[in-house]
């Protein structure tokens, strides 16, 4: 059986149409500034070279050697805010409402009445996860020239190097980032791997290592990259991360973990408690690569087993949440009910993270911890699904549950359980003028 939901995608794109739409432009000639081929010959974009530096190597020698560029502040920000006056987004973000809702763990609420308007409804399949590219839907070969930021590749010469004028070189299929035009919050990107390949949702090695170093790069724990998968919320089956800065410590970042083992490269996974989303957190590792590999194959692991899941790379890329979830397949069985339906609340890896963006006003008026946890924990498998699910983890990355298995057995300061850490503090920037104190 074909499990099928009525979605309706969010406009990442000023360009994103209705099929029929774009049929009929194609007679009339492009004239997009588009990432095709009728567009590209001849185009530029500022190449960000990153310095491809892994955990085990020391850093000594850089920090005496100034960046050309502030990577976060001037290079991901500033460019945005250079999109957002030359009025690129479909709505002022900043000018949404935000709180912190009471309680322990500090959900923050947005209302973001402008991200579900003019909408258009499409048949969106849940039930697969791997699905071929599709170049006659929409993808971000189609995006406007003017909503792409910059090039973010390796640098050639092992140093952080920016060029501000480089040719879009269609032979090496750049890697990406672009402003989403429905923005969640202040800052909102996307980064798009090898974009002109045209590659699906779906995540490999080099992709994950790439969002990684993005993470590394911004240096800053309050900028974060999330991806979805199909089935998990994402809407356009062209491989993306989404990334944004908001000043406040997530409530999945807050929750204790408890550890399960750690990998011959390092790799420390836990996996998380008292969080209505179940879920593995893994963090440490030789080197950046390393850690990159351990999830990367995990994640290629649901895909291939049919899955459905997020992923948030937390704290510059130290820490990164896997969740496998099942709302969107309990959705199309019919299982959630009208109360959770009727807020319209997607729960992906923004959501599950504990940024609640809510589209109906008597919602985020009305919203509470208690609320926010019924609806992730709807969100969640089951304690008996999700063991075996890390157990398909653990065996395709050749690691032994045997350390878990008696974990819940005796008392709990025998367990190795970490207690949530504070972020560090660090100098916000001020996003958020409608913010709300709880």
């Amino acid at each position: 059986m074909m499990l099928k939901i009525k979605r309706v995608p969010t406009l990442v794109s000023n360009f994103q149409k209705d099929e029929a739409d774009e049929i009929g432009a194609r007679g009339a000639g492009c004239g997009r500034n588009c990432l095709r081929n009728c567009c590209l010959p001849g185009s530029k974009l500022p190449l960000y070279g990153f310095k491809n530096l892994s955990y085990g190597k020391s850093v000594a020698a850089d920090e005496t050697k100034e960046s050309p560029i502030d990577f976060l502040e001037s290079l991901v920000l500033g460019e945005w805010e250079d999109r957002q006056q030359k009025g690129l987004f479909r709505y002022d973000v900043t000018a949404c409402e935000t709180k912190v809702i009471p309680g322990e763990y500090g959900f923050v609420a947005q209302l973001n009445e402008g991200r579900h308007l003019k909408k258009r409804p499409t048949e969106f399949r849940v039930d697969k996860v791997l699905q071929p590219f599709d170049g006659s839907k929409f993808n971000f070969t189609k995006v406007g020239q003017e909503e792409l930021l910059f090039q973010f590749e390796a640098s050639e010469e092992d140093e952080v190097q920016l060029y501000p004028d480089a040719p879009i070189d269609p032979e090496k299929s750049p890697s990406v980032v672009a402003i989403n035009v429905s923005p969640i919050e202040y800052g909102h990107v996307l980064l798009i791997p090898k974009v002109l390949e045209c590659l699906p949702q779906r995540i490999d090695r080099d992709s994950f290592l790439l969002a990684l170093h993005m993470a590394a790069e911004a240096a800053n724990p309050y900028f974060r990259l999330g991806y979805n998968s199909l089935g998990a919320f994402a809407t356009i089956n062209h491989l993306h991360f989404q990334a944004y800065f908001l000043a406040v410590q997530f409530p999945i970042e807050k929750a204790p973990t408890q550890k399960i083992t750690v990998t011959d490269a390092g790799v420390k996974i836990s996996e998380m408690l008292n969080y209505p989303v179940r879920g593995l957190a893994f963090e440490g590792g030789n080197s950046l690569e390393d850690l990159a590999n351990v999830v990367s194959d995990s994640c290629i692991c649901l895909q291939e087993n049919n899955i459905p899941y997020n992923v948030l790379i937390s704290d510059s890329g130290k820490r990164i949440f896997l969740l496998p979830q099942c709302y969107a397949e309990k959705q199309a069985l019919g299982e959630v009910s009208a109360e959770l339906l009727d807020t319209q609340v997607n729960p992906a890896v923004w959501e599950i993270s504990g940024h609640m963006v809510l589209k109906r006003k008597e919602d985020y008026e009305g919203a509470t911890e208690a609320n926010a946890w019924r609806l992730l924990a709807e969100v969640s498998l089951s304690e008996a699904r999700f063991q075996e699910v890390t157990a398909l983890i653990f065996e395709a990355i050749s690691l032994s549950v045997e350390e878990n298995e008696n974990a819940t057995d005796g008392s709990p300061e025998d367990l190795d359980v970490t207690p949530p850490q504070p972020m560090e503090e660090i100098d916000g920037l001020n996003t958020h003028s409608t913010m709300v104190p709880a």
